[in-house]
């Protein structure tokens, strides 16, 4: 038993046993490596990663490996969940090194911390092309005995490339939209949906971007097709569960058949806001039912009875079955299922191409055949192939419930539940969810008592917050005001906003850094979304909506000297910031409903209702309401400009409906 045992994080206490001298991140590590002069080897991962798991099981547990790593090197572990900090610029350094990121990963450090060398995951002897961890081991410490001068220095310039102010200011431009969207469409996908080649990923922050200007423009824009057919063929693949709901965390195929099997609660947060964003928009009843089985999966796994929503559910149950409690046999199949059913099932959800690639004889579930086309293959009506789909998904849910389940890290990140919260809040809003409403709200209120301290946000129990996760709470608790018009929520975003301006942001150059001091000597300052959207993005349209709030120009200042910061940056990575340009089309289309009206007046549910991108809904204070002697009303203001005031609900949805627009 090593000194993981006693961790809050799950990862952690999951290596206790190991035979390797493992430290959690520790000043006690570093001074001990300092006074041996030995370097450091540090471990980062997660528990619902496959490739993790499988190091842990091949490599942290071979009898040669254990004694040279702790004869030579001072060993730490981290879990990139609780220390995403120490993970981020980890991951920096690794890249910038060989070219390769992502977990498990595992880097050579100096006594004093500082990255020379890493890679992700190293099998014990050379194999697939892969160097040994053997080989590794013994080629580091032998540079680092022979070389160390040169190994220091070549560390130091590492951090300070890393640590390197890259902003080069820009102006706020909406000229800037449209390159977005042809940067977009250039690496669209138009044979499976969605953007680049394999692995491929869900890009919410893109899919939000072009949901939101398709709203502006007409329903015949190629944007359609990108929305329509990249939501459709990630619904219909095998990243999605097909039993269960809820989304795998990428695909390793362009196809989006094979995932790798971890469920996280990030990924499922924005593509819930994504599934139903889309459905109001276009009056999809599929992507209303793909968000309904979302907020399912999130409810019966990755929920807290007293509130809060947990970090993940692992890939695998063990390492050697990849995907093992979500893939299925013929034979399972046959005998779970009738005849009929198996018919109808193996028509539409199974074909070779889900094959498992280390088990061919396990298959995802993948739609193959819609119901229409099975009908017209059976001559069944589509109605009653529905049906049998319906009965037969439900069989073999029950039935996978008997396996043996995934591992659930049940730890409360402030930063993935307040995004959770959000996306809660959206299904109540838009999707008539009241007890979506109830459970967030009741998330809100544990997520403060537990994470804020005495004026000071935690990320976990010890950990101090970080930019994303006084922004993503933030934003749970704007939505909260506006769903409850309790301003009590809105006073605590504010409080936090001021809390975010004063310990994060760059008055030099503007922008927020990621935490609230130097993390291995730098601070940093990213637009990127990796892959769910960026912090800074998202503290632009907060800002944004705080200004429209408060009327306070110090938020507006904020917004718009980052939008410059970012500009060309966010210009360069294309939709790799797709996020920033969600931020900069709020700018330019920002609406402010100011609500003369109660909360549970007609008025006030069109107004929380109706969808329509960058609305932020303000409740006026109550003596305010006898300004049209004692009439509901809504007073509209496109960014600086107000409007008529709005007297009826049909009128109210007709101005939203005409898509009024302040671009410049």
């Amino acid at each position: 038993m090593n000194r993981l045992i006693n961790e809050k994080s799950a990862y952690l206490r999951h290596s206790a046993h190991q035979l390797i001298d493992w430290y959690p991140w520790s000043e006690e590590a570093f001074e001990r490596a300092k006074k041996e002069d030995k370097p450091v080897f540090l471990s980062s991962g997660a528990i619902w990663c496959h490739w993790c798991h499988v190091m842990a099981e091949e490599t942290f547990n071979n009898t040669e490996i254990i004694e040279f790593l702790n004869n030579n090197f001072i060993c730490i572990k981290i879990d990139r969940d609780e220390r995403p900090d120490i993970d981020r610029r980890m991951q920096m350094a690794v890249q910038t090194i060989s070219g390769t990121g992502g977990w498990p990963l595992s880097v050579f450090l100096t006594p004093d911390g500082y990255p020379f060398f890493g890679g992700t995951y190293f099998p014990p002897e050379d194999a697939h092309g892969r160097a040994g961890f053997k080989r590794v081991l013994r080629t580091v410490i032998d540079f680092y005995k022979k070389n160390k001068e040169q190994l220091l220095e070549q560390s130091s310039r590492l951090m300070n490339l890393l640590s390197e102010n890259k902003d080069v200011r820009g102006d706020i431009r909406s000229a800037l939209i449209e390159i977005a969207k042809s940067s977009l469409i250039s690496s669209f996908d138009p044979v499976h949906g969605g953007f680049g080649q394999a692995p491929k990923f869900p890009m919410p922050g893109v899919i939000e971007f072009v949901i939101n200007r398709l709203f502006f423009e007409e329903r015949e824009n190629f944007l359609y097709k990108v929305l329509n057919s990249t939501l459709t063929a990630m619904a219909e693949g095998g990243i999605h569960d097909q039993l269960g709901g809820g989304f795998h965390r990428y695909a390793t195929d362009e196809a989006w058949i094979i995932p790798h099997f971890e469920k996280m609660a990030d990924d499922n947060a924005w593509l819930l806001r994504n599934y139903i964003d889309a459905c109001r928009l276009t009056g999809s009843s599929y992507f209303k039912e793909v968000a309904e089985g979302i907020i399912n999966f999130v409810r019966t796994t990755l929920s807290d009875p007293d509130g809060g929503f947990y970090a993940s559910q692992d890939a695998d149950v063990t390492p050697e079955d990849e995907g093992g409690a979500f893939t299925w046999s013929y034979d399972e199949l046959k005998n779970v299922l009738d005849e009929q059913e198996f018919t109808v099932l193996t028509l539409h959800l199974l074909h070779e191409r889900g094959s498992m690639p280390h088990d061919p004889s396990r298959k995802v579930l993948f739609v193959v055949k819609t119901p229409e086309e099975i009908g017209s293959l059976t001559g069944m009506n589509e109605k009653h192939v529905n049906e049998i789909i319906k009965r037969a998904k439900e069989k073999l849910l029950r039935y996978r419930k008997t396996r043996k389940q995934p591992f659930v890290d049940k730890n409360l990140y402030t930063s993935l539940n307040g995004m959770m919260i959000t996306s809660f809040l959206k299904a109540g809003r838009y999707l008539n969810k009241k007890s979506c409403v109830d459970y967030a709200l009741k998330t809100v209120r544990r997520i403060l008592s537990l994470r804020y301290k005495d004026g000071q946000l935690y990320h976990s129990e010890d950990v101090k917050g970080m930019l994303e996760d006084y922004v993503y709470l933030i934003e749970a608790l704007l939505l909260s005001y506006e769903v409850t018009a309790d301003r009590d929520y809105l006073g605590k975003a504010i409080e936090l906003m001021d809390s975010t301006t004063r310990l994060f942001y760059d008055t030099a150059s503007g922008g927020f850094f990621d935490t609230e001091e130097p993390v291995l000597g730098i601070r940093l300052k990213t637009i990127e979304d990796i892959p769910h959207p960026s912090a800074n993005s998202l503290a632009i349209i907060m800002l944004l909506k705080l200004f429209h709030l408060t009327d306070r120009n110090e938020y507006l200042k904020f917004a718009e000297d980052s939008l410059r910061t970012f500009s060309v940056r966010a210009k360069g990575n294309g939709i790799f910031s797709a996020y920033y340009f969600v931020a900069l089309d709020m700018y330019f289309n920002m609406l402010r409903l100011s609500i003369h009206a109660s909360k549970d007046s007609e008025l006030s549910r069109t107004a929380l209702t109706f969808f329509r991108p960058y609305v932020t809904l303000r409740y006026e204070e109550q003596d305010a309401l006898s300004f049209y002697e004692e009439k509901d009303f809504i007073l509209p203001c496109l960014r600086e400009r107000c409007l008529e005031p709005i007297f009826d609900s049909k009128e109210l949805v007709d101005f939203l409906k005409a898509k009024i627009k302040t671009e410049n």
